[in-house]
């Protein structure tokens, strides 16, 4: 039995402690560092604790996302408050008779976007003003009172709209195009001067002079007054090229004769 326990403990010395430090050298410490390697292999594959520095990164990074949360939803919350305002504010305007339109401070591009929205679910008319982005405004208009174009273009001018003014502008630009027309009609008017130039110049070319130095243009007769329509030559190239070559072809015809006749 005892010889059996000395075989098992050869066969597996680390079971008996004594049998273990009996064991040589070299072989001990072959097996201690592999066992070494293996708990070192183990040790680095397992995930290390977060560090300190991660740990404050990772909650900064929650509480930048808290921040933005709280901004949207305080964002939506505004927009919907500015909303509301505005569609109570449409609805007085429809209910009042007396109001025909009305015109909001300068804003943003969302807040505009919102008021041009709930005017166009009311069956209301909005326009927007103003040159630079700041400076851009709202009115809204209801159907039956709605903004004429020389309305508009003194809105865009930035210009306040008077309609007395205005319907003096318009009946001055009518007179004026009456006048063109009864021009066009009736043909330019005859301007007969306030003074006659002999007149005011007799004190120094004298009267009798102012008579002689007068000059009257008179046509040539011997060349007769001839309409410009019939000084235009009405013939095609081919036609008037037939006729300098009959032309041309008759004055050889006179010249021969005229040879012919001359010799002996």
């Amino acid at each position: 039995m005892r010889a059996a326990d000395l075989k098992g403990d050869n066969a597996h010395p680390f079971k008996s402690p004594q049998r273990a430090c009996a064991l040589p050298v070299r072989g001990g410490v072959s097996r201690v560092s592999k066992m070494a390697d293996l708990l070192g292999s183990i040790l680095s594959s397992m995930e290390k604790p977060p560090s300190v520095g991660s740990q404050e990164s990772r909650r900064k990074a929650r509480e930048q996302a808290a921040r933005l949360k709280k901004m949207q939803e305080d964002e939506k919350r505004k927009k919907s408050d500015f909303r509301k305002r505005v569609e109570k504010e449409v609805s007085e305007i429809i209910q009042d008779s007396k109001l025909q339109k009305k015109k909001y401070p300068p804003m943003g591009k969302i807040e505009r976007s919102i008021i041009h929205d709930v005017a166009e679910v009311a069956g209301l008319t909005s326009f927007s003003f103003g040159e630079e982005e700041e400076s851009r405004y709202v009115m809204i208009f209801k159907k039956e009172f709605a903004p004429s174009d020389e309305e508009l273009e003194a809105y865009r001018r930035g210009e306040a709209w008077d309609p007395q003014i205005a319907e003096e502008k318009r009946k001055v630009k009518q007179q004026a195009q009456f006048e063109l027309e009864r021009e066009a009609r009736t043909g330019p008017k005859e301007v007969c001067p306030s003074s006659n130039y002999r007149d005011k110049y007799s004190h120094l070319i004298g009267v009798s002079a102012a008579k002689e130095a007068a000059h009257t243009l008179e046509a040539n007769k011997a060349y007769g007054c001839v309409p410009v329509a019939n000084k235009r030559d009405t013939r095609s190239i081919e036609e008037a090229m037939n006729a300098i070559r009959a032309k041309k072809k008759q004055k050889r015809s006179e010249d021969e004769c005229a040879g012919s006749s001359s010799s002996p």
